[in-house]
């Protein structure tokens, strides 16, 4: 299969990392940190942020989150899309009620923790964001979008690959209810939905819609061919064709009530998908990641995931055509 050859050739290989620091006391909390565990966070400008931290620093500690605590956050994110400019002073304070110091530079953040939490909403600013963090050696997570083009991502991942920094991205709507229990060996076509919100600074698909694709990945894997796409001012439908002749399809929504779910069809018959079930599966998934290196969700799938989106931007682009995977990932990588 071309498609899945091209993915593979981009294999990413990822190590566990280990650090032994002090216990690190912070704020004016009387919680303390256990060596290697603490998390640093970049961006203030999203929900994400305050959600990730109110889990980690909550008293008691959940044993699920190893004793990672957020305890640095930077908390610069986008320079022009307001509804995230807005949301960071008052996100600043409510991080600082839970004892987190804040930086200010993201070169302080990188000397005061072992882990980081990319949160940035703006996804322009990762190339330049990441960089840092993979030059400091410390383990990150990018929260989606990866970033705001194909080809910032194609260099991103294979800056990470280089610097031997492992690296994970991932939606939260891959860990809706239904998903973890689907034998994807069953599985002979999807359906998925989730809002698919625009914002002009991104491509379609990537700030919004990523989750109902993602979602529609985590049930079909890897191997999409082509994509054709049908937008309407309200509505867009991807039908992607896999290589194994399976057809997958993303209805993303911009009226009516917002919501996620699908369908998966199966030998076995049709099993619904939802309802969302919130951040704490994927957080669980980025501990575990911290812990050993290793993502949940391997590298060339995410790539494919933002590839599949960047092809259905083509196919509107010419007005609904099918456009291949592999000549949009090759043309990314190209300009990179």
């Amino acid at each position: 299969m071309t498609s899945r050859r091209t993915f593979t050739r981009l294999g990413f290989a990822v190590g566990a990392a280990c650090f032994v620091h002090p216990l690190y006391s912070f704020g004016n909390s009387s919680q303390t940190v256990l060596p290697g565990r603490r998390v640093g966070i970049i961006g203030l400008d999203t929900s994400h942020s305050v959600a990730f931290t109110n889990e980690l620093n909550s008293k008691p500690a959940n044993p699920d989150w190893r004793g990672y605590q957020v305890v640095t956050a930077y908390p610069k994110g986008s320079n022009d899309i307001e509804t995230s400019i807005k949301r960071i002073p008052g996100y600043i304070e409510e991080v600082k009620k839970m004892g987190v110091q804040i930086a200010g530079s993201i070169e302080e953040l990188l000397e005061n923790v072992d882990v980081v939490l990319l949160e940035t909403n703006d996804g322009r600013l990762h190339r330049e964001q990441a960089l840092k963090v993979f030059a400091a050696g410390k383990p990150i997570f990018i929260d989606k979008p990866v970033a705001a083009s194909l080809t910032d991502i194609v260099f991103i991942m294979e800056a990470a690959r280089k610097s031997s920094v492992p690296l994970f991205s991932a939606s939260s709507v891959r860990y809706m209810n239904g998903i973890s229990t689907i034998d994807k060996a069953q599985v002979v076509g999807a359906d998925t939905f989730s809002p698919a919100v625009l914002e002009k600074t991104h491509p379609d698909l990537f700030w919004y819609g990523i989750h109902g694709v993602e979602a529609l990945f985590a049930v079909m894997g890897t191997g999409c061919q082509s994509v054709t796409r049908v937008c309407t001012p309200g509505t867009d439908i991807v039908t992607g064709i896999w290589a194994d002749g399976r057809v997958g399809t993303f209805r993303g929504t911009r009226t009516g009530k917002h919501a996620y779910g699908g369908t998966v069809y199966t030998a076995n018959g049709p099993v619904v998908l939802g309802p969302y079930g919130g951040y704490n599966p994927l957080l669980k998934d980025i501990i575990g990641f911290f812990e050993t290196g290793k993502p949940s969700v391997d590298i060339n799938e995410t790539l494919e995931i933002y590839t599949f989106m960047e092809a259905a931007d083509e196919s509107k682009r010419q007005q609904g055509s099918s456009v291949r995977l592999d000549t949009v990932l090759k043309k990314a990588q190209k300009r990179k």
